[in-house]
């Protein structure tokens, strides 16, 4: 395929000329506002767009697309600008279409258990607009994201093992293709057999076929019965073996994710978890009636103590279990205190449950032969686990050795039958990756990508474009 051909400099000129003229202070140029737009929460080498525009509406965003379509100005969608895979970077220069301003939750249907959003809501606005009608969205990824941008990365997160990921909970979309033509895909109905599934085409695109300007999305009652827990193990494959044991028997666990002793450490210091000791640990979450809950809880239990955990910690009250939660979410955070200085690549490997033990173990292998600081937490039940693979940035050397460990990792998921990323997505990280993944569907990919977008001007150098 072609490299595209984007306007020049004098083209690029106008186009900013024009955006600034019609959308007055919604459109801007500031160096800082313009740095700000040029990365998200990676460590890929930033991409400066020329200007930056705050939409309101889907015919907003067509008219600009329109616009760029025309000129052969690359456009870049931007949400929360919290992508780890570097989405959001403006490579090849051009406009960043912030959506974050269309933040509206358009529509509630509680009878439905669904609801209708523009992209800039996030899943915090969303859930504090739905709560009073006993719902809520549990796609959970740790980071106040957009849900525009959690449809287009196919995001997931704590929750995932309980009600699935951002697939599972889109019913339909409102797309904006690169030429501006505004396309609506699936229907209210929990299911449908009409024609190609285009709804699923665009979520996890990101951003490379279209902007996705509104979503239709499950909702979910909230469930009677929370509580939370914590066990600790006296080693990781202990950890893992109940996570399998609970799938296998069937247990509907709500949440259950693993820190290993280093993140364990970083976390205890940084969230200040006193009560914990920086051992292998278990934090799990379980919805249901109150007696289903006890079901639960006591088969937890006995699979726990068989394997050797000990110290269950039960958080029944709302403000014992956020307080555990938050420290979960909060260890990006943690590992950046527990190496101050350093950077951090994180990997997103995800397998099949029954090989998760092996590719566990064998990163460990790993890490200890890179000699780098790398906690590891994960939503090991689906097969989903982390490294934060810390290291000196004034180092070249470190900086390689964390790569190659990063490498390792993504391509052994792979050899397992499983996937490079779970849910971060490819970005410009990852695109070697996906070759190695799916090298004849990478051709079919770049093919939707040509047809729907043959400027390439959609989000350039990103998923399938080197």
């Amino acid at each position: 395929m072609d490299a595209p051909q984007f306007a020049d400099a004098g083209v690029r000129e106008a186009v900013v000329t024009q955006l600034l003229a019609r959308f007055g202070a919604r459109a801007s140029r500031a160096q800082a506002l313009r740095e700000h737009h040029s990365h998200g929460q990676n460590v890929t080498d930033a991409g400066l767009p020329d200007v930056v525009v705050f939409p309101h509406t889907t015919e907003e965003v067509a008219e600009i697309a329109r616009l760029c379509h025309d000129a052969r100005m690359p456009m870049v969608p931007f949400g929360a600008g919290s992508s780890l895979e570097g989405h959001v970077a403006a490579v090849h220069g051009g406009v960043s279409i912030d959506l974050t301003q269309m933040a509206q939750v358009l529509e509630v249907d509680a009878d439905a258990l669904d609801c209708r959003v523009q992209a800039g809501v996030t899943r915090v606005q969303l859930n504090n607009a739905v709560r009073g009608q006993g719902l809520f969205f549990p796609i959970d990824p740790g980071a106040d994201a957009t849900l525009g941008g959690m449809t287009a990365t196919r995001a997931s997160g704590t929750a995932a093992v309980r009600y699935g990921t951002m697939r599972d909970a889109v019913l339909g979309l409102t797309v904006v293709t690169a030429d501006g033509r505004v396309v609506r895909t699936g229907t209210r109905a929990r299911k449908t057999a009409a024609g190609l599934d285009l709804t699923r085409l665009f979520v996890g695109s990101e951003g490379i076929l279209g902007f996705i300007t509104e979503i239709q999305l499950r909702l979910w009652g909230l469930p009677e019965t929370v509580e939370a827990a914590v066990c600790q193990f006296p080693d990781v494959a202990s950890a893992v073996q109940v996570v399998i044991s609970a799938l296998q028997m069937g247990v509907p666990l709500a949440r259950i994710e693993l820190l290993d002793d280093v993140q364990m450490q970083a976390c205890i210091a940084y969230s200040r978890l006193d009560e914990f000791r920086p051992l292998p640990t278990l934090f799990i979450e379980f919805h249901g009636s109150p007696a289903a809950v006890r079901e639960q809880v006591e088969t937890l239990e006995g699979l726990a103590a068989d394997a050797g955990g000990s110290g269950f910690t039960w958080a029944a009250r709302p403000e014992d279990r956020t307080r555990l939660w938050k420290a979960r979410h909060e260890v990006t955070w943690a590992n950046f205190a527990f190496r101050p200085g350093h950077a951090m690549i994180g990997t997103d490997a995800c397998v099949p449950i029954s090989r998760l033990a092996q590719c566990i173990a064998e990163t460990g292998e790993d890490v200890a032969r890179s000699g780098l600081a790398a906690p590891l937490a994960g939503h090991v039940g689906d097969g989903n686990f982390h490294l934060g693979i810390l290291y000196d940035p004034a180092s070249p050397g470190e900086r390689a050795k964390a790569e190659a460990l990063a490498e390792a990792v993504a391509l052994r998921a792979i050899r397992l039958g499983g996937t490079c990323t779970g849910e971060h997505g490819i970005g410009r990280h990852r695109i070697h990756q996906l070759e190695a993944e799916h090298p004849e569907g990478i051709v079919l990919m770049r093919a939707l990508k040509h047809a729907l977008d043959p400027r390439g001007v959609m989000n350039p150098g990103k998923m399938v474009m080197a």
